[in-house]
């Protein structure tokens, strides 16, 4: 079983623990987060919602069939504060037939750089003192995301490694994963299968040729032997202010939410500086910027 441990400032966490994110590829830190702060996380994304969603158009993120990464709006929001809708929440004329704010799926992927309350949230002593536990050797922030899995239309996610995501070499990409509201298995609470980490990357997504035009993102499979029995996933509930962190390896998928429950989750990605970041990478920083990556570490 996937280990739980509780969080303590004070004393961080424990040994026992830390052999066991080895093994297993995922820790669930129980408490990490108060309730306060997880109130002011939602009231701040569902405001962002208001303030960027597109005026026309839009994008729906899906994992099901990677659309959303043919779209120069996807692309341009790795930098940016990007509205991501559900699958399902628009008619065939493209119009709402739900409230924006039951409408979107997510946010992304630069809001813990762009906007004071999500860089607040990210950026602690104690996310600093999980990355040291875990041998996370110099990190920096490459991308947050705040998740809402609408109730009756959160969309499923596949079996996926974040390291197909974000690539390094060595690989190092760690998730953070908080739950903003409580999460379970009848509102699509995360499950991941113990060990899968130990197996090395199946897939990455990544710049083909011509790949700074928009739409050259896509997924290349470099182990096709690997498969994940998804029947054998651990169902990680998790109260509000639990964090999650687990390897970029490990496998790990959500089932859609048909509850009448919103199932709120804030991710943050991180990379060590001391990896090989490639090109083909989807999120780049613009070269010769001020907008350039950062750890733990608060901006003075």
């Amino acid at each position: 079983m996937i280990t739980r441990c509780q969080w303590n400032a004070e004393m961080g966490l424990p040994q026992t623990a830390l052999n066991a994110f080895a093994q297993d590829g995922a820790l669930v830190v129980e408490n990490f987060v108060s309730p306060d702060k997880c109130a002011a996380l939602r009231e701040r994304a569902q405001a962002l919602v208001q303030q960027h969603a597109p005026a026309t158009g839009h994008t729906v993120f899906s994992t099901q069939d990677q659309s959303h990464a043919r779209n120069a709006y996807f692309e341009e929001s790795a930098n940016g504060i990007g509205v991501f809708f559900e699958d399902g929440a628009h008619d065939a004329r493209g119009k709402l037939t739900l409230p924006l704010a039951k409408a979107v799926n997510k946010l992304g992927h630069a809001m813990h750089d762009l906007d004071p309350v999500f860089d607040a949230f990210s950026r602690t002593a104690d996310l600093q003192s999980v990355a040291d536990s875990i041998g996370l050797k110099n990190p920096l922030l490459v991308q947050s995301m705040y998740i809402f899995k609408q109730p009756g239309i959160g969309g499923e996610v596949n079996c996926h490694q974040d390291s197909t995501y974000l690539y390094t070499e060595p690989s190092s990409v760690v998730g953070f994963w908080f739950a903003i509201e409580d999460a379970h298995q009848g509102n699509g609470c995360l499950g991941g299968i113990a060990g899968s980490h130990k197996n090395g990357l199946r897939e990455v997504f990544r710049r083909q040729k011509n790949g700074h035009e928009a739409g050259q993102l896509a997924l290349e499979v470099l182990q096709p032997d690997v498969h994940w029995d998804t029947s054998s996933a651990q169902w990680l509930e998790a109260g509000q202010g639990t964090l999650i962190v687990f390897n970029g390896l490990f496998a790990h998928l959500s089932s859609a939410n048909r509850s009448a429950q919103s199932r709120h989750a804030y991710t943050l990605h991180a990379v060590s500086s001391q990896a090989h970041y490639p090109a083909s990478n989807w999120i780049q920083r613009p070269k010769n910027s001020s907008f350039a990556l950062r750890g733990f570490t608060p901006a003075q």
